[in-house]
Parts: C-alpha cells; sequence; structure tokens
C-alpha cells in the first residue's frame, strides 16, 4: 500500500476503442444468423385480457415460434417474477402480487409484454405481431399517488403495497412537542426515464446442452441464478455473458421478462435468438427512477441544533414489486436520511403505492439522491424560516470530526468526516465572495440570481466482498479476473493502474477480464457505487497472496532465506543478493521451471465496513422571469471521496452524475395522461440535458481516508447525482424567495416558473 499514493490522473484506455467504433455492444457480438425477438406490449394501462389469438401471426412467412404466459408455463418455466417485499409497521407481510413473464388475464402497464414473435428477421417478426388478436376490455387506470383506486392486485385492495417505518416514533414525537421550533416542508421528486445510452437486449443459445445467456447489465453471477431457477436448469447448465455495455445507472441490474422468454426460444427452436429494445420501447418498459412525494420536518432547539427530524414518504412502484424492491429502496433512504448531522432522534415512514405505470428501480426508488434531496431542501426551508444564514445552519448542526466513529439514529456508523473542511473549500472554489456582486448585476438586467447549497452523504452498498484473480500469460501480458461489471465507469484503465500501482505490473501489460461466469467463479456485479473499492480491496489481497507465493520459490533461485525476501511494489529484494526480480521476472522463473502453479493467483476479501463519500455542490442559476428560462450558470463541487486511485476518472463520474441531477432538476420529467398513456416516450417529448445546458462543472477532491478499506477509499459512483438536485432547487428556490416564491418543485422548466412567478404577481396585486 506505500504505491497507493502514486496515484495518478491517466486518460482511459477503453476510450479508444469507444470512440473508433471499435467496442463490443450487445449487437456487435449477437451471433451471425440469430433469429430476432419482437415483444407485443399492452396498449393499454390497465384492463382484463379478453382474447389472445396468436395463431394467424404463427403461419406467417419466417415466423419460428409466438409464445405468450401459456407456452412458458406448459414448458415448466417458473414464470413468476422475484419481487422483494418488507414487512408492514403492524409485523404483517406487505403485498406480495405475481409478476408473470408476460400477461397472464389482465394488464396493468402500456408496455407490459403480452407475448413474443421469433422470426428470421425483426421485420417478419414486427409483421407477425400485428396480425395477433388481443382484447382487452378497459380498467380505469390509477396514476395518483394515494391509497384507494381501482385495485391493480386482489393482494392490494387499496393499492398499498407497503407501510414501513423505521426509528422512534415515540421519541421523535416527545421532541417535536418540546422544540424551540419546528420546520416542514413537502417535495415532489419527479418520475424520470433513465435513457442509457445503449438500450437494453439479449440473446441467447445453446451449446452442447448449456444455455449461453449474453446480456447488457451490471453483472452475471445473480441472472445466471436467475436462469437457472426460471427455466428448471442445474446452474452448472447455465453460462451468463456481458459485453461492453452503454449505461446501466441501476435499471440494467434487474432480470427482466424478455430475458426468459428469449432464452426459452432459443432453447426450443435449438438456434440462437436476439432481442433488443428500441429507444420507445425502453421507455415503456424500463424501470424508471424517483416519483415520489415527502414530507420533512425538523425540530430545533433554541440554539437552532437539529433535535429530532421525521419524513413521511409515498413512494410510486409502478405495477409491481421491483426485483430488488423496497427494502433496499428504504435502506438507502434511511441509512443516508440522517446526512452528515449530529440528531439525536428520527422517525422515518415509507409507503408503497402500486400504480399502472412501470416500475421503479432500487437505486432511484426511495434511496440516496432521495433521501439527501428531502433532507437538504428542508435544512434551506429551515435556514430561511428561522432567518440564519443556510451555512451557518448547517455549521452548526454538522457531526464534528472529533465525534467519529459516529453512530447515527438510523443505525449506521459513519468512520470518519470532516464535514466543515470540505464546505469551507467549496465556498472558496464557488467565490462565494463575490455571489452579492453577481446577483447585483444581474438584478439591473431584470434578472434573477439564486445560489445553493446541498451537503451530501452517501455509502458504499451492495456485497461488501469481491474476489479477483491475476493470471500470468507469456510475453509478460497479464489478466486480472474481475467480479465487478462496467457500464462506461472506466474499470479496464483504474483495476489496470490500481493493479500496476501495486505490483510493478506495466498498465499496459494488463488486461482487464470482466462478464463471464465460465472464466470467473464468483462476483457481486457494478451497482451501489461498489465497483472499485470493493475490487481494489480484492486486488489488494490478490497482490498479497502473490508475493506470499513467489516469496519461497525466488529465495530457492536468489540462495537466501524466505525471512529474507521484501517486496517494496516493484521488484522483490534481499540482502546478500544481486537478484532484484519484478513479478513479471518471477512468473517468467516460473514458467521456466515448469511452476505452472505459480501463474495464477486468486483471493477474496471483505470490507469490514461501509465507506461513507460526502461533499458540498453550490449552484448558481439565473432565471428570466419575462420568459421563465432558468440556466445554471455556475456549479462547483468539493468531494471527500478518500484516496483516489485516478483523479481524472473521479472527476469524470462526477461530472457524468452532475449532469443527470441538471438533467432531472431542469428539464427531465415523464408525464402519463389520465388513461396511463405515456406522453413522453421519445426524445421530441422527453427532454435530455445537452452541452449548452450543463454548465462547466468545477471539482476539487478534498481527501480525509476512509478507515474502512486498507485503500482509504471512499466510492463515488453516484456522489454527482446526489448533491445535484437539492443544490440547483435550493438555488432556484433562493433566486425567487424575495419575489415571494414559497415552493419550487423539479422540473425547473419554463413554462413551470413562468407559471409560478406569475400566479405570485397576481397574488400580490
Amino acid at each position: 500500500m506505500d504505491k497507493f499514493g502514486k496515484s495518478q490522473p491517466v486518460k482511459r484506455v477503453e476510450d479508444v476503442r469507444f470512440l473508433t467504433g471499435q467496442g463490443r455492444y450487445i449487437e456487435d457480438v449477437a451471433p451471425a444468423g440469430a433469429l430476432r425477438a419482437w415483444v407485443l406490449r399492452s396498449p393499454v394501462a390497465h384492463g382484463t385480457v379478453t382474447a389472445l389469438d396468436v395463431s394467424e401471426a404463427r403461419g406467417c412467412d419466417g415466423v419460428h415460434a409466438v409464445l405468450t404466459l401459456a407456452d412458458l408455463e406448459a414448458a415448466g418455466l417458473d414464470v413468476r417474477l422475484d419481487g422483494t417485499t418488507v414487512k408492514n409497521r403492524d409485523g404483517s407481510e406487505a403485498a406480495a402480487p405475481e409478476r408473470p413473464m408476460l400477461a397472464r388475464d389482465r394488464v396493468r402497464y402500456v408496455g407490459e409484454p403480452v407475448a413474443v414473435v421469433v422470426a428470421e428477421t425483426l421485420d417478419q417478426a414486427r409483421d407477425a405481431g400485428e396480425l395477433i388478436e388481443l382484447e382487452i376490455d378497459d380498467l380505469p387506470a390509477k396514476l395518483d399517488l394515494a391509497p384507494g383506486g381501482e385495485p391493480l392486485h386482489a393482494e392490494a385492495p387499496d393499492n398499498r403495497a407497503f407501510d414501513w417505518g423505521m426509528g422512534d416514533e415515540a421519541a421523535t414525537r416527545k421532541a417535536f412537542n418540546e422544540a424551540a421550533h419546528r420546520v416542514s416542508l413537502q417535495v415532489e421528486d419527479n418520475r424520470i426515464i433513465v435513457n442509457a445510452m445503449e438500450p437494453r437486449g439479449c440473446f441467447a443459445e445453446w451449446q452442447d446442452g448449456r444455455l449461453h445467456f449474453c446480456y447488457g447489465g451490471q453483472g452475471v453471477w445473480a441472472m445466471k441464478t436467475q436462469m437457472a431457477q426460471k427455466l428448471g436448469l442445474d446452474e452448472d447448465a447455465v453460462k451468463v455473458t456481458t459485453p461492453d455495455v452503454g449505461g446501466g445507472f441501476g435499471m440494467k441490474a434487474m432480470p427482466y421478462p424478455e430475458y426468459f422468454a428469449v432464452a426459452h426460444a432459443a432453447r426450443v427452436l435449438e438456434r440462437p435468438v436476439f432481442w433488443v429494445a428500441d429507444r420507445t420501447e425502453s421507455m415503456l418498459s424500463d424501470n424508471g427512477g424517483r416519483d415520489l412525494t415527502s414530507l420533512a420536518e425538523l425540530a430545533f432547539d433554541e440554539d437552532l441544533k437539529i433535535t429530532a427530524y421525521r419524513v413521511t414518504t409515498r413512494c410510486n412502484l409502478g405495477a409491481y414489486n421491483s426485483h430488488f424492491g423496497q427494502p433496499i429502496q428504504t435502506q438507502l433512504f434511511s441509512r443516508v436520511l440522517a446526512g452528515v448531522y449530529d440528531i439525536q432522534t428520527a422517525w422515518l415512514q415509507v409507503e408503497g403505492i402500486y400504480t399502472n405505470t412501470t416500475q421503479v428501480d432500487a437505486y432511484r426508488g426511495a434511496g440516496r439522491p432521495e433521501a439527501i434531496y428531502v433532507l437538504e431542501r428542508a435544512m434551506d426551508r429551515a435556514a430561511r424560516e428561522l432567518g440564519v444564514d443556510p451555512l451557518e445552519l448547517r455549521r452548526r448542526n454538522f457531526i464534528k470530526p472529533a465525534a467519529f466513529p459516529y453512530g447515527t439514529v438510523t443505525g449506521e456508523t459513519y468512520d470518519v468526516g470532516d464535514f466543515d473542511l470540505v464546505l469551507n473549500r467549496a465556498c472558496e472554489e464557488a467565490d462565494l465572495a463575490g455571489f452579492e456582486a453577481r446577483r447585483a448585476a444581474d438584478g439591473k438586467r431584470g434578472k434573477y440570481r439564486g445560489v445553493g447549497l446541498c451537503y451530501y452523504i452517501e455509502s458504499i452498498l451492495g456485497d461488501p466482498s469481491e474476489g479477483a484473480e491475476v493470471e500470468f500469460l507469456e510475453d509478460g501480458r497479464v489478466n486480472i479476473y474481475v467480479g465487478t461489471q462496467s457500464n462506461g465507469q472506466g474499470h479496464e484503465t483504474v483495476y489496470a493502474q490500481f493493479l500496476a500501482d501495486q505490483s510493478g505490473i506495466p498498465a499496459e501489460n494488463i488486461q482487464v477480464i470482466q462478464g463471464d461466469s465460465d472464466r470467473i467463479a464468483q462476483g457481486g456485479g457494478t451497482g451501489g457505487s461498489r465497483s472499485v473499492t470493493t475490487q481494489a480491496n480484492a486486488t489488494l489481497a490478490t497482490v498479497e497472496t502473490m508475493v506470499a507465493a513467489f516469496t519461497p520459490f525466488l529465495a530457492e533461485q536468489m540462495g537466501v532465506e524466505e525471512d529474507a525476501i521484501s517486496f517494496d511494489g516493484e521488484s522483490f529484494r534481499a540482502p546478500g543478493s544481486n537478484l532484484t526480480p519484478s513479478m513479471l521476472d518471477a512468473a517468467e522463473m516460473a514458467r521456466a521451471q515448469g511452476r505452472l502453479d505459480l501463474l495464477r493467483h486468486a483471493a477474496r476479501a471483505k470490507l469490514p465496513g461501509r465507506s461513507f463519500p460526502n461533499g458540498a455542490h453550490i449552484a448558481e442559476v439565473v432565471i428570466d422571469p419575462e420568459t421563465g428560462q432558468s440556466v445554471v450558470e455556475r456549479y462547483t463541487v468539493v468531494d471527500d471521496f478518500g484516496n483516489l486511485i485516478n483523479p481524472m476518472l473521479a472527476e469524470g463520474q462526477v461530472h457524468g452524475g452532475v449532469a443527470q441531477g441538471l438533467g432531472q432538476a431542469m428539464m427531465e420529467r415523464v408525464v402519463f395522461d389520465e388513461d396511463g398513456q405515456l406522453l413522453t416516450a421519445t426524445f421530441m417529448d422527453y427532454a435530455m440535458p445537452r452541452a449548452d445546458t450543463v454548465p462547466t462543472i468545477g471539482f476539487t477532491s478534498q481527501p480525509v481516508p476512509s478507515t474502512q478499506n486498507p485503500m482509504g477509499m471512499k466510492g463515488c459512483g453516484e456522489a454527482g447525482t446526489v448533491g445535484a438536485l437539492a443544490a440547483v432547487a435550493n438555488a432556484m428556490q433562493d433566486a425567487v424567495w424575495d419575489k415571494g416564491v414559497r415552493q419550487m418543485d423539479m422540473p425547473f422548466t419554463p413554462q413551470r416558473v413562468w407559471k409560478v412567478l406569475r400566479d405570485v404577481s397576481k397574488a400580490a396585486e
């Protein structure tokens, strides 16, 4: 670990092939001559299926199969998709309705898969699908986030999926009753579509009695288990691979219905079958994000120290329980909702509601961005209502450095932190001292300028253990096999760089192998900002294994005792020997002597605890009150990610995350009509951030190394988005507060901002 400090801003090696069209995505790796699958989806949000006749479609030219749920059941598949539940506050079990792979007798959202057509070409499959007779008796759509309405499932007569809570409700109530000041704010967190660059896709083929399933996802081992379970196979009979993936964002981590239908079709037809969604299909069927409303309440004593907080949230689950489900959503929410503040008691209640929409995934349902958004909006409102500077209110309530390790009221233990240090650095980098001058200048032009702060904290989630294996090939080449899965984060660069830093093997000699369940025995995949921290920890353990394995062999070669040999991160040395072999030299010496056992080394390692990246985001916005047009003009981030392997890649992760957050804050919003039809189903209707809407994003690293791993790392995958939502929203609120506007909710589109300003002006007349 002495070499860890050598981390450098190395450019991403994988970008050479990505930017020259040499990436190998799902369409690039699909077998030549594979049959094409097309999915018939429900055209209505809610209704009873009264007729489903596929006979004419089955007779069309080029068609090999038309699959319905009845066909899958007849073949012996377990057609019920997994859905996770929690216990309700009263101890009863939450609703657990069936989610079939294809519609059984009712459809519950527009885009729900009903049948799968497999043909020689996509056009033939689509044309045949048009001949399927599907009749549906419409039922009322349920879209609002309140109990009641037309039930989607008999198991949930009021459409309530669960009513979960955590914390000390009685103590929190007492603290609020005794509080000197109480502040509350209800905010909406608008639903968004993930819109990964590459849509979801997969292919399946059977080879020598084994299923090979390939998909664009976030890990192969969970999918391997799912395929085996649902198709009734031994896990040894399933191989899952993942090629290059054009974005995941949590959305691609789940097993979707299409995957099982494609795998089954390939088995019965004895031909490879390939499916990939088009953009509108993805917008209809991919798991979405956010879509919740929360009431946040804060209790303060006379010194404006927070004594308690209380949050009541209703979140939209869509039509079914998510595969990763509510436990993860609520755990994410509860872990970080205490934020960076020294709070003594809390109560969190989350109520899940079924609606006629697609699922909300685990990373966006009621998780870290949502929790931080709620708390930081409430802190900003409290500062305004209590007449204190927003920064000062936060500083009064920060957990102090001497208090670490710190146990939060939600059961987490933060290992280290210096939030004052990070915030002070952010104020410098953002030039807050010059803000009032900038605001005055804009005021003379008739513009409103506002500044907003978000201080966030998140945590590394998912499996804390991971494995790595290093293989020495001929000619000095080295493979490192990893259990995570890159979705565009630069893993090939950072993993090779870290191994090079620790072992002395040149990074250009190292190839990262991922996404193959046959070549890699175990892995946790990618999600929850776990990848680099867990994988680096495993790599470090593997290097230690390599050193231990080579030492006795080299002792013989160097003519010294084993305990005389040391490894300095680049070469082995021993007093009395002129030999100083590098790791590559040691491998070649072993190969020459037939010691093939020394050419592969593996280890697994488990993090002793989670680490907690945190940081400050400061945004400045400018509003044109005549048009409602708003611009994020300045954006500054100072993050404590602990030690960084590659500062350039960390900065890129932050830039991407902030851009995603700006998209939701300023323009992205899913809209359904009263019948549950998606009105934002193309990029003509659903806005996404572009170059001219994203400002230059300042990034500064202010590390306070974690004590929960030997590298002192904290992870950074989702930090940009976590901080961006509240920073922009608080800036928008600041810009219009003095104009009498007391509530601003995302997205801040020109029409919505203009209407709010107009309504306030009319009310003042």
